[in-house]
């Protein structure tokens, strides 16, 4: 069981095609690691163990054949409960969705299906994508694998906490305000934001309407470029979905970063908002790693963190308020206490506020399209603040705005999370990789060398099993 706990799926995937490993075994093993051990961290929402072994079996019997189709036929992964699954409920996480059943695939959910790969079931995430880690639900939320009684970050929780606990190679998240990259930085875990556009929404529930994407969360670097590849590309059925191939993501991934330009947003965590220290400490030795690599990085400054915050925030409010309008009115008792309250503020979003924020929104594109000219790419923080007791509200609501991710929710452009260390208490550390739009081959090569250099992303919590399913 422990063997495979930890396989990436870049050499699962050689080990696959060279039938020197059996996607049946690798899938009978991870669900058996799932069985033992998670009622301690509640993951999984629902373990699709029957569908997942027979996808098992016809990928085995393909490959046996020499129809392989790429590197993710056979290898196991997780979706957070916001994909349609056909047949299944996509319940969000929600006492709401519990009678939902989906009439067909999402548009990456399918894509994985013709790559071949296996799933294993529907993973936690906060009620909706927002609101936090509730107790008041039919499900109670997922726990941090470093330390269950912290927050594992949010609202793609389950994926983080699935792949940091050996429970799947890959996940699938989605990414509103730094929904992947939140849960990757608090579990320590690779979490990329793709450009708005390059990965469809078709077939997710949304959040929002202009803010929210889908994003890959993998263990490894490599990994996360090929489950990005899995997952990206045109679908003709939803209007936000670019008409552009992504680019090659794994061509010159291991290029290293020598010569590069990469801009440092600094005064984000050093003069807009008060940070932890250990986070600080973690991205100037980050920044100092990156020099000795070749990198040339230079300090550049944007907007005020505030007013990106504010931007963001109020297109949220508002957009999240008007798909849950009807529901909030007619059903409140059935909603989280904490998804109420983020929830309500959008009704007190006029119309000229909210056409404002998009004013601003395309102001502060412009002013970061015309900051990054002259870079390859920029760092910062993901967190400010470190992970907290998942028991606190109010700790929890203020971590989520002391943070720099929804930044590049607002540009939409690609930002990768990385882990650059530990804390006191073993806690994760990382920083953001931003580039242009549609450069996600610059974010993951400079985001390989990186975690190449270091060895951060290798590291791994200690995971015990369940004696008894604990809330």
């Amino acid at each position: 069981m422990t063997d495979l706990a930890y396989l990436s799926i870049a050499e699962g995937s050689r080990l696959l095609r060279a039938r020197k490993l059996s996607p049946v075994e690798w899938t009978r093993a991870l669900l058996d690691r799932i069985a033992a051990i998670d009622a301690n961290y509640n993951a999984f929402l629902a373990v699709t163990a029957d569908q997942a072994l027979a996808q098992a079996k016809a990928a085995e019997a393909e490959i046996a054949k020499g129809q392989w189709r790429g590197p993710m036929h056979g290898v196991p992964y997780a979706a957070k409960d916001i994909f349609d699954v056909e047949g299944m409920a996509t319940t969000c996480h929600s006492k709401i969705r519990m009678k939902h059943r989906a009439a067909a695939d999402a548009f990456v959910i399918r894509k994985l299906r013709e790559t071949g790969a296996v799933l294993l079931g529907k993973v936690a995430l906060h009620e909706f994508a927002t609101g936090g880690p509730a107790f008041d639900l039919p499900w109670p939320p997922a726990r941090n694998p470093w330390n269950r009684d912290l927050h594992p970050g949010g609202s793609s929780s389950g994926s983080a906490v699935a792949l940091a606990a050996g429970f799947a190679p890959a996940a699938l998240g989605t990414d509103t305000g730094g929904s992947v990259r939140n849960p990757a930085t608090c579990c320590g875990v690779i979490g990329m934001k793709p450009t708005y556009g390059a990965v469809s929404l078709g077939g997710v529930f949304p959040l929002t309407f202009s803010l929210d994407h889908v994003g890959p969360m993998t263990r490894d670097v490599e990994d996360n470029a090929i489950l990005f590849h899995a997952i990206a590309g045109h679908d003709p059925d939803d209007p936000t979905s670019a008409q552009r191939e992504a680019g090659d993501c794994l061509a010159g991934l291991k290029r290293g970063v020598k010569g590069l330009r990469i801009g440092v947003i600094e005064h984000f965590y050093k003069e807009d908002a008060p940070a932890d220290p250990d986070q600080v400490r973690a991205i100037e030795r980050a920044v100092g790693v990156l020099r000795e690599l070749g990198a040339e990085p230079r300090p550049i400054r944007l907007s005020p963190l505030a007013l990106w915050t504010d931007c963001n925030r109020t297109i949220h409010q508002a957009e999240a308020y008007a798909i849950h309008e009807r529901d909030v009115r007619e059903r409140p008792e059935d909603f989280a206490q904490l998804t109420r309250n983020r929830l309500l503020p959008g009704a007190f979003v006029s119309a000229a506020k909210y056409i404002k924020a998009q004013q601003l929104r395309a102001a502060l594109c412009r002013e970061f399209s015309e900051a990054m000219r002259e870079l390859d790419a920029a760092v910062t923080l993901s967190s400010l603040l470190l992970p907290c007791r998942i028991d606190d509200p109010a700790a929890i609501a203020s971590t989520y705005d002391q943070q720099c991710r929804l930044v590049f929710n607002v540009t939409g452009t690609p930002a990768i999370s990385v882990p650059t260390g530990f804390a006191h208490g073993n806690l994760p550390l990382a920083m953001q990789i931003a580039g242009r739009a549609f450069d996600e081959p610059m974010v993951y090569r400079i985001a390989h060398a990186y975690c190449a250099a270091t060895g951060f992303a290798d590291q791994r919590p200690l995971i015990k099993a369940a004696e008894r399913a604990v809330a």
